[in-house]
C-alpha cells in the first residue's frame, strides 16, 4: 500500500472557455485527491488563462489513483460556473517520485475546454520518517 506525501504545483491554465461574457472571468481550482479537498485563490479577472503557482499538499494513506483539478470561475452574488476539470492518473508518480511540469487536458461534457500545468511529487512516509542520531550513523565526532 502507498502512502506518503502528494505535493501539487498548480502552475495555470491556457485557453479556457470564457464563462463570463460581458468580462474575464475569475478562475479558480478545486483539488481532489480521494476525500481531501483544496482550493486555489480567485485569479481575479484573469480570464481564460490565470496563473495561480501555488502549491498544495495531500497526506496518501491509500491507494489514491486519480487526482481531480475542477476549474470553476468565481461569481458573486450567483452560483460559481463550472469551466471544466482533468483527472491526472497518479501510478506513475507513485515509481517516478516526480513528474515536471505537465499539461494536462480540462474537459467539461466529454468536450476539451482548455488546458491546466501542474507538476506533482511524492515522497514516501518511509523517506520522510527516518531520522538519524549522529551517533547512530558513526564517523566523525569533535573532540572536547
Amino acid at each position: 500500500m502507498v502512502q506518503g506525501t502528494l505535493e501539487v504545483l498548480l502552475v495555470g491554465a491556457k485557453g479556457l472557455e470564457n464563462t463570463d461574457y460581458l468580462c474575464n472571468m475569475d478562475p479558480y481550482a478545486v483539488l481532489k485527491c480521494r476525500s481531501q479537498e483544496q482550493k486555489s485563490t480567485i485569479a481575479s479577472g484573469k480570464g481564460s488563462d490565470p496563473e495561480w503557482n501555488e502549491t498544495f499538499v495531500f497526506t496518501v494513506t491509500h491507494n489514491a489513483t486519480e487526482l481531480i483539478i475542477k476549474l470553476l470561475d468565481s461569481d458573486s452574488g450567483t452560483a460559481d460556473d463550472f469551466v471544466g476539470e482533468a483527472t491526472i492518473p497518479l501510478e506513475a508518480i507513485y515509481t517516478e517520485g516526480s513528474i515536471p511540469t505537465t499539461v494536462y487536458n480540462v474537459v467539461k461534457d466529454e468536450e476539451y475546454r482548455g488546458e491546466i500545468k501542474v507538476g506533482l511529487t511524492f515522497t514516501p512516509e518511509d523517506d520522510r520518517d527516518q531520522s538519524f542520531c549522529v551517533e547512530d550513523i558513526g564517523g566523525w565526532k569533535q573532540s572536547s
